[in-house]
Formats: C-alpha cells, structure tokens, sequence
C-alpha cells in the first residue's frame, strides 16, 4: 500500500492496473479495507478518474489514479502553518472559480484582469506561476489557463463555489 505515497511523473499515487498487477483483481476491496483503517487518521483513498464517469467500469477504475488525501479540508490556521500565503490562496480561489464558472478553461488575460483588480501584477503572476509548478493551474501555451490535475483531486469545486456565493450573499446585506 505504500504506492499510494509515491509519485510517478510528477504525479501522486498509482494507477488501478498497477494496484491490481500488485494486490490482485479484488484490489478495490483492499482500498476499501484502508480507507477504513486511514479514516480515524483523517486520511482516505481518492479516486481520481481520467474523465467523469457516472458508472465505472473495472475498465475506468483500472485507468484512474489512486493516492491518500485528507479526508476534511484544513482550517486556516493549518494551512498558515504548513507554509501558505494567505493572499496566494486568495488568488488560487479566485482562479479556480473563474475557471470553474467557464467549464475548466479560461483565457489567461481574463484571470489576470480579475485578480488584477486587487493584487499587484507581480504578485498575480507569481502566484500564478507557482501554482503552474505546484499542478494546480496548467497553461497550454496558447494563453489559455486551465484546471490542473492537483486541483481537481484537492479542491472541492462544489464546496469552493458555494463559499464564495456564501461570501458575496453576505456583503450584499
């Protein structure tokens, strides 16, 4: 189970076919059988599938990419403490829902012109570009800024868009 720690090319965790070449074709009880064992731990085995898939089959599970996450998002103090900037995180959230309101792709021009508005560009860019390196944004090349794989395994998209609706509900009372 320690291949769930490793990274390969860059990437976190180990894909099914490799699970199952290891642990055997019941492999996907024996993830469930951590992931019960990681849970007091605040820790889970996630899923991350090539594209979304309503019903997988042993075909898509194969394909995915297995590796340990939390299990709860960290609190702000906790993510001071494991070395982020608060004002970094404002522009990765900010990047993330604009990208996400546009179906993952975005002009880079346009992401830049948002966070512009409160930030100096230094600093946009920066943060931008560490989160390039870090495999939260990607850039085709072509100015055109998308959702990297390490976003769409460690950011809720659902739960990041609804705080910001729940922020901007709250500045307009």
């Amino acid at each position: 189970m320690a291949m769930l720690l490793f990274t390969s090319h860059r990437l976190p965790g180990v894909r099914g076919y490799e699970l199952r070449r290891r642990l055997g074709k019941n492999y996907l009880k024996v993830i469930e059988a951590l992931n019960h064992r990681l849970e007091p731990m605040g820790l889970r085995v996630k899923i991350l599938f090539e594209t979304v898939v309503e019903q997988p089959g042993e075909e898509d599970y194969d394909r995915a990419r297995y590796f340990i996450t939390l299990a709860e998002p960290l609190t702000l103090s906790e993510v001071v403490a494991a070395g982020w900037r608060v004002d970094e995180l404002a522009v990765l959230a900010a990047a993330l829902a604009l990208l996400f309101s546009r179906g993952g792709k975005a002009p880079r021009k346009d992401v830049m012109e948002l966070l512009e508005a409160k930030m100096p560009k230094w600093r946009v860019e920066s943060a931008l570009e560490k989160f390039m390196r870090r495999g939260y944004l990607v850039d085709s090349g072509d100015g055109v800024l998308s959702v990297g794989w390490r976003a769409v395994a460690e950011v809720d998209q659902k739960q990041l868009l609804k705080a910001l609706t729940d922020l901007q509900t709250r500045e307009v009372t």
